[in-house]
Formats: structure tokens, C-alpha cells, sequence
């Protein structure tokens, strides 16, 4: 019998086939989810920073959030404008 994507096994293969990429990912998500929850809390945005602690977008609402929505740093503005 040919295991399918529901058995444990198969999952844990590809996990030990593919560990670098699951690091690479669980990095890149951590790294942004941290940068935005700072901004978030620094800007005394509770909604934002909410939904930045409970939703997991592997990094693309964090990078919206940081982008689009957060205050500026000076060094920011001055770089930029």
C-alpha cells in the first residue's frame, strides 16, 4: 500500500527530506512577525497588533502592515522622500 499524504509517515519523510526548506520558512515568518509586532506596538495599534499575534500569513501581512500601514521611522522618511 503506497502512502498517502494523510499518513504520518510520509509526512515525517518529507520533513526529513525537506528540513531546510520548513527552517527557511519558520525564519522568514518569525523575522517579519517580529518587526511588525514591534512597529505595531510602538504605534499603540492593539487591532493591528492582534491580528499580527494570531493570524500566521508567513510574513505577508506583516510585510502589508509594515509597508503600508505603520508609521515611519525618520530615517525612513529621509532615505525615501
Amino acid at each position: 500500500m503506497e502512502p498517502t499524504i494523510y499518513d504520518q509517515t510520509y509526512f515525517l519523510g518529507l520533513i526529513e527530506k525537506f528540513w531546510w526548506i520548513f527552517l527557511a520558512v519558520i525564519t522568514w515568518s518569525l523575522v517579519w512577525k517580529g518587526i511588525a509586532l514591534w512597529r505595531a506596538a510602538q504605534n499603540n495599534s492593539k487591532p493591528w497588533f492582534i491580528a499580527l499575534l494570531l493570524v500566521n500569513t508567513l510574513g505577508i501581512l506583516e510585510i502589508i502592515y509594515i509597508l503600508g500601514f505603520s508609521k515611519k521611522p525618520n530615517w525612513f522618511k529621509r532615505l525615501f522622500s
